[in-house]
Parts: C-alpha cells; structure tokens; sequence
C-alpha cells in the first residue's frame, strides 16, 4: 500500500509539473533591407558632393585671386585650370566609387557616411578658404 501510495503521489507531483521548454532556436538575424544603389538618398549626397567639390574649386580661385597660395596641392595642378577642375571631378567620382563598393559588399551605413563625410570635410574647407585673409597690399589690386 506504501508503495502505490508513494507511487500516486510521485505521479501527481510529476503532474502538477510543467514540461520542460525545448529551448527557442537561434533566429537568424534580420538582414539590412537592400535599397537600390542609386536611390534618392544617395542621389541627394552624390549631389552634394559634386555641391562641395565646386564650391571648393571657386573657394581656392578665390583665395588664389587674392594673394594665397595653395599648400596641399601642387601649383602646376592648381595653376592649371582644366587640370584643377578633373581633380575636383575626379574627387567626387572616386567617392561614388568607394560608395559603390560599400553598398556591393552590404556596407550600407558606411556607404552613406562616406559621402557625408567628403561633404563635410569639402564644407570645411570651403569655409577656411573664403576666412582666409587677403595677402594683397591695402590699395593695390
């Protein structure tokens, strides 16, 4: 009788507990939705490099105009005006460039960083050129 008695109580005891859970299977995470490479976004970044990469041209002309001269590139570059304008074009196509190969190897945030930062630094740039002072004697142009 001890027995089944035992036996009724290790059964109901076994009851009254719930099934062990199989644990949840790894879920893959979600891949980043894919966007087309030229989509609006970058479209609108592109542009703003090209923006900035003009204004950059206009931003050292204007400060060479005023007696500065350019320290990061070299005069027969910046001299030459056919020459200063493909470097400037092709700045902004390299950063296309790079952009494309962020977004083909599914980099995209760093594909859109990327030519946030090109316009930011252009930007930067831009600005110090035109607060430079002018070089020119007061009265003589």
């Amino acid at each position: 009788m001890r027995a089944v008695l035992a036996l009724l109580l290790l059964s109901s005891y076994l009851a009254a507990q719930d099934p062990p859970t199989p644990a949840p299977a790894a879920v893959p995470e979600a891949p980043q939705p894919e966007h087309r490479f030229w989509d609006r976004t970058n479209i609108l970044l592109f542009s703003g490099v090209a923006v900035f990469r003009g204004l950059d041209y206009a931003s050292t002309r204007n400060f060479q105009a005023r007696g500065r001269t350019e320290i990061l590139i070299p005069d027969d570059v910046v001299n030459n005006s056919a020459g200063f304008a493909g470097l400037e074009a092709a700045s902004a196509a390299t950063s296309v460039g790079i952009s494309y190969i962020f977004h083909r190897t599914g980099h995209h945030k760093m594909e859109r960083w990327l030519s946030i930062t090109h316009i930011s630094v252009t930007g930067f740039g831009v600005v110090w050129n035109y607060s430079l002072e002018s070089k020119h004697p007061i009265g003589r142009r």
